[in-house]
């Protein structure tokens, strides 16, 4: 719950409270405080391409797994064969 919380408020700064300040107010430099290694870590457009980012990644883990499971599933076994089983096993 905290730390969705935490999300939340941070997401809303950075990317409504953002572009308010920086659009309608004009101060650009509003956030300078979370600057850290030169990164405006509240930047709208980092709020928009990260999520973004992270869907594509998501939808290619999903992809990638579901390519794996589809090489490593052994082939199943022919109905033929399966009816013989079911007939010898009732004689």
């Amino acid at each position: 719950m905290i730390v969705g919380i935490l999300i939340a408020v941070v997401y809303t700064m950075g990317s409504l409270v953002d572009l308010i300040m920086e659009g309608i107010f004009n101060t650009p430099g509003w956030d300078n405080w979370a600057r850290i290694f030169g990164i405006d870590w509240l930047s709208w457009e980092l709020f928009v391409v990260a999520p973004i980012w992270l869907l594509v990644l998501l939808i290619c883990i999903i992809a990638i797994w579901i390519g794996y499971s589809m090489l490593t599933t052994p082939a199943p076994v022919p109905l033929e064969e399966l009816e013989e089983e079911l007939a010898a096993e009732e004689d």
